[in-house]
C-alpha cells in the first residue's frame, strides 16, 4: 500500500491524499460503506461502484456466514463479491466484546457464541489474521481489545494492556504467514484507551513503534460527548506519523466526518447511512429529512436537487413516501443510495475544497444545513 499526502488545508489539519491498493487508488478523504456480511444492505453492487472505491468487511460476521472455505476455494472476498476495488476487513473485535456478557475473555483471546446456529468458538489475534489472510482484504485490521463505555481508568488501562499484547500476536502471525492470493494486505494497529488522554497517548507511543502502513482510532463515538471525541482525535492526529493515513472507526454523522477531517482524519465507515436509510431518513444538502413525515405526501419534487446520485432526480419524494408506506423495500433501497451517494458527495467536496484552501469556511457554511430538520 502507498499512501501520498497531496494537499494540506492552510487553516485546519484537513488533508487530501491518494491511497494506493493492489485493486485501485483511492482519494482521501473518504468514506467506506458498510458491507459487514459481503454485501452493503439493500444496495446492489453495481450501485456501489458508482458511489465508493472501497468498502468495509466484517471478519466476525464472514467468519460466521460464509466462512473462510468459501473464501479460499473462491480465491477471496473480490471474487466472491464481484467486487474490483479495494477493501477494509475489521477484525471482529468490536462485534465479539459489543456482545461480552455471553462471551469469555481469557488472555489468549475470547471464546464467543455464534448468533446464528449458538454453536462456539474461539477468536484469538493470531485466528483473527488468519481469518483475514483467507477473507483476502487489501487493509486488515488488528484484533484489539475493546473497552465498554463507559469505563474506569483501571478497566480502559488493562484494556489497552490486552490491547498491545494481542497487538504483538497479530504482527508475528502476519509475518510468519504471508499472504495467500497474488495481492497485497496492508496492516493498520488500532489505538485505544477509552475517554482518557494519557492512555491515548500512551497507546499511540506503544503501536507506532510497528511502522504500519496506517493507524487505526477505534473506541470513541460511543455515547461520549462529542466534545471529547473531538478533543481526543485533535490529540492523536497531533501524535500520528503525518505521512500515514488515519482511520477513524465507525464515525458517523456528516457534521461528525466534516470534524473528523477538519482535525486531520483521512478515513471512515458507518453503519449510519444505510441503517437510517432503512428506517425513512434522508441526509440531504438541505437538511435532514424523515420521508415518511406527512408533509412529504404531496411533494412531488426530487429527493435533493443538489444531489448526485441518479436516485436524486429519478424519484420524488411523494413517490419515495409512498414506497415506505406500502413497506415496499424498493424504498429502502433508494434511500440507501441516496445516503451513501450523499456521503460520497459530501467527503468529495470536502477534498475540493482542501484543494483550494477553502475548506475552513466551506465547513463552518454548510454545517448548518446539515443539522437543519426539514
Amino acid at each position: 500500500m502507498k499512501f501520498d499526502l497531496i494537499k494540506k488545508d492552510r487553516f485546519s489539519k484537513a488533508r487530501a491524499g491518494i491511497l494506493q491498493t493492489d485493486h485501485g487508488k483511492i482519494e482521501t478523504p473518504i468514506f467506506m460503506p458498510v458491507a459487514s456480511k459481503g454485501y452493503v444492505k439493500n444496495v446492489p453492487v453495481h450501485d456501489v461502484y458508482q458511489i465508493s472505491k472501497i468498502i468495509l468487511g466484517n471478519t466476525y460476521h464472514l467468519y460466521l456466514q460464509p466462512g473462510i472455505e468459501i473464501f479460499h476455494k473462491v480465491g477471496g472476498i473480490h471474487s466472491f463479491m464481484n467486487w474490483k476495488e479495494s477493501i477494509l476487513t475489521d477484525s471482529g473485535g468490536f462485534q465479539i466484546f459489543s456482545m461480552r456478557k455471553l462471551n469469555k475473555i481469557t488472555e489468549y483471546g475470547v471464546v464467543f457464541k455464534s448468533i446464528i446456529n449458538g454453536s462456539y468458538h474461539f477468536f484469538s489475534p493470531e485466528k483473527s489474521m488468519e481469518i483475514q489472510r483467507f477473507i483476502g482484504g487489501d487493509i486488515i485490521m488488528a484484533f484489539d481489545h475493546f473497552p465498554p463505555f463507559p469505563c474506569s481508568y483501571q478497566e480502559a488501562k488493562t484494556s489497552l494492556e490486552k490491547t498491545h499484547l494481542w497487538l504483538k500476536k497479530c504482527s508475528s502471525y502476519l509475518q510468519k504467514n504471508p499472504e495467500i492470493y497474488n495481492y497485497k494486505q496492508s496492516f493498520f494497529p488500532i489505538i485505544q484507551g477509552s475517554i482518557y488522554p494519557d492512555l491515548r497517548k500512551y497507546s499511540v507511543e506503544k503501536i507506532s513503534l510497528l511502522e504500519s502502513e496506517g493507524y487505526a482510532i477505534g473506541g470513541l463515538s460511543l455515547g461520549e460527548e462529542k466534545e471529547k471525541t473531538y478533543n481526543i482525535t485533535d490529540l492523536l492526529t497531533d501524535l500520528l506519523p503525518k505521512e500515514k493515513p488515519r482511520y477513524l472507526m465507525g464515525v458517523g454523522y456528516p457534521v461528525d466526518i466534516l470534524e473528523g477531517i477538519s482535525l486531520g482524519i483521512d478515513m471512515f465507515d458507518c453503519v449510519i447511512p444505510t441503517r437510517n436509510g432503512r428506517h425513512g431518513m434522508l441526509f440531504t444538502w438541505n437538511g435532514i429529512m424523515n420521508i415518511k413525515n406527512k408533509k412529504w405526501e404531496k411533494d412531488f419534487s426530487c429527493l435533493d436537487e443538489f444531489g448526485n446520485s441518479y436516485v436524486d432526480k429519478l424519484y420524488s419524494k411523494s413517490y419515495l413516501r409512498h414506497l415506505f408506506l406500502s413497506k415496499e423495500n424498493l424504498g429502502k433501497e433508494i434511500a440507501s443510495i441516496h445516503n451513501l451517494s450523499f456521503y460520497s458527495n459530501l467527503v468529495k467536496q470536502a477534498r475540493v475544497h482542501i484543494m483550494h484552501n477553502k475548506f475552513s469556511s466551506w465547513k463552518k457554511s454548510i454545517i448548518p444545513l446539515l443539522k437543519e430538520r426539514l
